[in-house]
């Protein structure tokens, strides 16, 4: 069974930055893809940025340059540098793992930006 536990959310000003983590237990290896979504008040879950062995990461268009994830696979550990937030970028962040078909979601962590 894997559990994903995201934290690091808050509120910061335009402009500011905030770290993302998501530690994840049971076991997750390197093929498998995690990756980064958001949801905005009253809009669709979207994905944020992608990981996996086999590519460079994927970002959406809207957080290229300033976004960037990485991954510890050691630690079984994804995080997410956000710089030069936006009132835009607001929304609860999910941290996703793709076991062989089988998706896996963290309970989320509120990220709002406003000044």
């Amino acid at each position: 069974q894997v559990q994903l536990v995201e934290s690091g959310g808050g509120l910061v000003q335009p402009g500011g930055s905030l770290n993302l983590s998501c530690s994840a237990s049971g076991n997750i290896f390197p093929k498998n893809a995690m990756a980064w979504y958001r949801q905005a008040p009253g809009k669709e879950r979207e994905l944020v940025a992608l990981t996996t062995d086999a590519t460079i990461p994927i970002y959406a268009e809207s957080v290229k340059g300033r976004f960037t994830v990485s991954r510890d696979n050691d630690k079984q550990t994804l995080l997410l540098e956000m710089n030069n937030l936006k009132p835009e970028d607001t929304g609860v962040y999910y941290c996703y793992v793709d076991r062989w078909g089988t998706g896996t979601w963290g309970q989320g962590t509120q990220v709002a930006v406003s000044s």
